[in-house]
């Protein structure tokens, strides 16, 4: 993991924090208050967004990667090449950065490792002072992996 600051990042990587600063502005989170945005580039370079949608059956909600995830999966796209992440709290002290959760960890990793290619992951706090970078491998580096046929 790498902390660096904001203007030193590349264009793309400026692109991929702006659309997830946008996501969480269309989170769902009437409950916890707490907005999650994530902005997933795929190989061929294109933005797919996702907000976390809560549920009053808390284990009925959706996090933002996952989001993105599922609408990359539907749009056709299944190989990616980073994950940027900003979130909000209701009320926080102070900004900081939110990583992905577990299931989220192991769903990128799992889409990783289908395309044999690791996934840069953006992680921005909402007023963009502190950023880090790291790749889902180094976030979860015991990963649960399918066994391919063959």
């Amino acid at each position: 993991m790498k902390s660096v600051h904001f203007k030193t990042l590349g264009q793309t990587q400026k692109k991929l924090v702006a659309a997830a600063e946008a996501a969480a502005s269309t989170s769902y989170s009437p409950y916890s208050g707490f907005a999650v945005g994530a902005a997933l580039q795929t190989a061929g370079g294109k933005i797919i967004t996702g907000s976390n949608v809560e549920n009053a059956a808390y284990g009925l909600t959706i996090c933002a990667e996952q989001a993105a995830l599922v609408r990359a999966n539907a749009m056709g796209h299944r190989e990616f090449r980073a994950i940027a992440v900003v979130a909000k709290g209701r009320g926080q002290a102070r900004a900081t950065i939110t990583a992905p959760c577990g299931a989220c960890r192991q769903m990128l990793f799992e889409a990783a490792w289908n395309a044999d290619r690791d996934i840069a992951v953006i992680l921005c706090s909402p007023d963009r002072k502190t950023v880090v970078l790291t790749s889902i491998a180094e976030l979860l580096p015991l990963a649960f992996s399918p066994k391919k046929n063959g």
